[in-house]
């Protein structure tokens, strides 16, 4: 994935509108983005870096449960980044939103943080780039830092391989999806420096099991 190639939240611009209502229907967000935001658990004083923050979403969730928490978001689609400004801005949220990839540039710019999160991002990206990007996320970090994820991960019953092949599969394609069913993420967190790498809930859904990761930085 280059500078100018990157996945929309909905795979097509076209079907970015009705993104949320779909990742709420399809993936059960209400129970992984409740587990994501303890898992997260935003203080005062955070500087929080959510990695694809698509709509605003999370991001908002993160802004309301912690108003004193400095939330930044990333996220390379401009088209998702209106939407995202009007949300955040609709609730009142204050966060800073940068449409741009996660590169050692944006790492120098943004400076260290005390916390990353990433949603339903990686299922989306070809193996390289998951390295790439966990590379990035431990740059960021300072130490004594966290890494939190929810996405797809290893799909571990006949019954969530299913769904997932005939939903996500079928829709993003194999060569990117399948190393995160074959349970690739921890591996690949732990390659790029992370520690205590641990698969804190699996939530299953219409559309395969969604996997929660936390690691450290230390």
């Amino acid at each position: 994935m280059t500078q100018k190639e990157f996945t929309p939240a909905a795979r097509f611009h076209i079907l970015t509108p009705v993104y949320d209502l779909a990742v709420g229907l399809l993936t059960r967000e209400t129970i992984w983005g409740g587990k994501l935001l303890s898992s997260v658990d935003p203080k005062p004083g955070d500087t929080i870096l959510d990695v694809g923050y698509g709509t605003g979403s999370f991001i908002s969730r993160m802004g309301i449960y912690e108003p004193e928490a400095s939330l930044i978001g990333l996220d390379p689609d401009t088209q998702v980044l209106e939407i995202a400004r009007r949300k955040t801005a609709k609730i009142g949220v204050n966060v800073r939103l940068i449409n741009g990839f996660l590169d050692s540039e944006t790492v120098a710019h943004i400076g260290p943080v005390t916390k990353v999160v990433s949603s339903l991002v990686f299922h989306q990206t070809p193996i390289d780039e998951k390295a790439n990007i966990l590379f990035m996320m431990r740059s960021v970090l300072s130490g004594g830092g966290s890494l939190h994820i929810a996405d797809y991960g290893l799909q571990r019953t006949k019954l969530m391989r299913a769904l997932f092949r005939v939903t996500i599969q079928n829709f993003d394609g194999m060569s990117d999806t399948q190393p995160n069913a074959d349970g690739c993420l921890p591996e690949l967190m732990e390659a790029a420096g992370f520690n205590t790498v641990i698969e804190t809930n699996v939530v299953p859904t219409p559309t395969g099991s969604i996997s929660l990761y936390r690691a450290a930085a230390d």
